[in-house]
C-alpha cells in the first residue's frame, strides 16, 4: 500500500498498522481518499501506511501489508495532515506493550485530525489523546472502553464522532463512512457523493448514528413465522397491510401479533411498518429525478400526507425531506451516469 509518485498533494493522510490489526480499518478509508483522488483526476491526497518498523505486516485476517515507513521517517517527513490508527484484535497486545503510545502523544499536537476506526480508540485512549472528549468504538467493545478509561465519553451507538480534533468510528466498515465524511469536509458533498456512488454506498447511511439496519436486528431476534412476516413486509412494504392481514398471514389474533412485536422488536406493527416505508420513501426521494412531489411521495409509500410525511421524516432522520436531498444526494444529476469516475 505504497503512495504513488504523484506531485506533492495538498493533504497526506497517514495510517498506522500492526501486526493483528483488521485489514478493512486500513483498506476501507484507504480507499476513500484514493477514490477521491480518481474521482476528482487529481492528487488531492498522498497516502502512506505507518508501522512500528517499515516492511510486512500480516493482519488478522492473514493478509500482509506493508509499511511504507516507521515513527522516525514520519517525523523525518513532517506531522501529517490526518493520522488514522486502525483498530482490530492486536490493539490490546500493543497497549499491553505500550507499542506507539508515546510517539502518538507526541505527533498529536502537530496533526490536524487524529483518528481511530474500530478498536484503534483503544491507543488513542491509551495515549491520554480521548480524556475529555466523546468517542466511539466497535459496539462489542464499547462497554469495555468505558471501563478502561472513564475519562472517556463513550457513545456506543454512534457510527463516528467528531470532538475538537478527534475522530473515531465504530466497527470495520464505520472507518469508510469516517473516511468519507472527511473528504466530504475537505472537498465539498459534490465529490463526496462521487466517491460514495463509486463505492457504492451511501454518502450518509440512513438513520444516522445506529450501527445495525433494521433487517438485521431482524434476523437476530425473529424466527419462524415472525421472521416471514417481516421478509413479506420488507419485501413490499408499500403493499396495503394492515393490523388485521398481517395476524391473518401468522394465523394470529391482531393482539397475539401486537404483543410478538412488543416482545421480540420492541416496536408496534404499525410502527414497524411506517418506518419500512419511510424508509421506502427515503432511498425514493435520494435516487430519483426529479424529485417527487411530496404528496406523490406519502400516497405512492402509504404514509398520509405531505404534511404527514415532512413530520415523519423530520423525526426519524432530523432533517426535512427538501434538506435532506440537498445535503445527502449531492450531484444527483450525476446519479444517471456511469458509476466509474471520469
Amino acid at each position: 500500500m505504497s503512495s504513488s509518485s504523484s506531485p506533492t498533494p495538498s493533504r497526506r493522510i497517514t495510517l498506522l498498522a500492526y501486526p493483528d490489526c483488521q485489514v478493512l480499518d486500513v483498506c476501507g478509508p484507504w480507499q476513500v481518499f484514493a477514490s477521491a483522488n480518481a474521482c476528482a483526476d487529481k492528487a488531492l491526497y498522498s497516502l502512506e501506511l505507518l508501522g512500528h518498523q517499515p516492511g510486512p505486516l500480516t493482519t488478522n485476517g492473514g493478509l500482509s501489508m506493508v509499511a511504507d515507513l516507521d515513527w522516525a521517517g514520519l517525523t523525518a517527513r513532517g506531522a501529517p495532515d490526518t493520522l488514522l490508527v486502525a483498530g482490530g484484535s492486536g490493539v490490546f497486545a500493543q497497549c499491553q506493550a505500550q507499542q506507539h503510545t508515546d510517539q502518538l502523544r507526541d505527533m498529536a499536537p502537530q496533526v490536524r485530525r487524529l483518528g481511530a476506526i474500530c478498536t484503534g480508540a483503544f491507543l488513542l485512549a491509551n495515549a491520554g489523546l480521548l480524556d475529555g472528549r466523546r468517542a466511539t468504538t466497535h459496539w462489542r467493545h464499547a462497554e469495555a472502553l468505558a471501563q478502561a478509561y472513564p475519562q472517556v465519553q463513550v457513545e456506543p451507538d454512534a457510527l463516528y464522532v467528531q470532538d475538537r480534533g478527534r475522530y473515531t468510528s465504530a466497527g470495520v466498515t464505520a472507518g469508510i463512512d469516517l473516511a468519507l465524511s472527511l473528504v466530504e469536509a475537505d472537498q465539498g458533498g459534490e465529490l463526496a457523493g462521487r466517491v460514495a456512488r463509486e463505492l457504492v454506498m451511501f454518502l450518509h447511511r440512513p438513520g444516522g448514528q445506529a450501527q445495525f439496519s433494521e433487517a438485521l436486528r431482524v434476523q437476530q431476534r425473529a424466527s419462524g413465522a415472525l421472521r416471514a412476516l417481516l421478509d413479506r413486509l420488507h419485501a413490499n412494504p408499500a403493499e396495503p397491510h394492515d393490523l388485521e392481514s398481517m395476524a391473518d398471514q401468522m394465523a394470529v389474533t391482531p393482539r397475539h401479533l401486537s404483543r410478538l412485536f412488543r416482545h421480540h422488536l420492541d416496536t408496534t406493527p404499525g410502527a414497524y411498518l411506517t418506518q419500512l416505508r419511510l424508509e421506502g420513501a427515503r432511498q425514493q426521494l435520494l435516487t430519483a429525478s426529479p424529485a417527487p412531489p411530496l404528496e406523490r411521495l406519502a400516497a405512492q409509500w402509504r404514509l398520509g400526507s405531505a404534511e404527514q410525511l415532512r413530520r415523519l421524516f423530520q423525526r426519524r432522520y432530523g432533517v426535512s425531506p427538501s434538506v435532506y436531498r440537498q445535503r445527502f444526494g449531492a450531484s444527483l444529476s450525476h446519479l444517471e451516469d456511469s458509476l466509474s469516475c471520469p
